[in-house]
């Protein structure tokens, strides 16, 4: 495990270049992962301007920068990602955010597809969903918790819209952006610092 951690690291990229890696790749008109195709790069597209919207407009809670600030230790958060994952986009801005204010976390951002040793030690229910915050020690280079792939109250919406309906469709992914905007990250963050603040007791 160690090895797969240390190569997942190794391959990883800041938050700002892992943004100009799915720019890059858009202006070819591909997204990040092996597989490509129309609707990927559409959601790339999508994504991106996303994240450049929650870059600027994305707040972090005084009471919880206080928290972040007040974590015992250092540690790394490697999210995997892909540029195509809507859910990626929503998350990573709030993740950079938090990382930058606690000043005892380094945000390095992680591909799927290029790194799937890594991805099969962190499914989910058996499958690859992301985006997974995997938590580092960064004193013994262990693994010490993760998050994802979406905050609770994500997680509920899609979860009752399969009860109901049996699919994951367009209109629920259209109400899971609307959630994520209604939330504006507050989920994420307390969940997040609530584990942080378990890990680092």
């Amino acid at each position: 495990m160690k090895t797969t951690i240390a190569k997942a690291l190794f391959n990883s990229h800041p938050y700002f270049e892992y943004k100009k890696l799915v720019s890059d790749l858009l202006l070819e008109n591909k997204s990040t992962g092996h597989e490509q195709s129309e609707d990927l790069t559409h959601y790339s597209a999508l994504n991106e301007t996303r994240m450049n919207r929650l870059d600027k407009t994305i707040t972090i809670t005084n009471e919880n920068k206080q928290k972040l600030k007040d974590l015992k230790g250092e540690y790394i958060w490697l999210v995997i990602s892909e540029g195509w994952c809507g859910d990626a986009a929503q998350l990573l801005p709030i993740l950079d955010k938090m990382a930058t204010e606690s000043g005892k976390i380094e945000l390095r951002v992680v591909l799927r597809d290029e790194n799937k040793d890594f991805m099969n030690l962190f499914l989910t229910n058996k499958s690859k969903s992301i985006p997974i915050v995997v938590v580092i020690d960064k004193e013994t280079g262990g693994v010490i918790g993760k998050w994802g792939p979406r905050p609770k109250g994500a997680i509920e919406l899609i979860e009752n819209y399969k009860k109901e309906f049996g699919v994951i469709d367009e209109i629920v992914k259209t109400d899971l952006q609307m959630w994520y905007l209604h939330d504006k990250g507050l989920s994420t963050q307390s969940e997040l610092i609530a584990l942080m603040q378990l890990l680092s007791q």
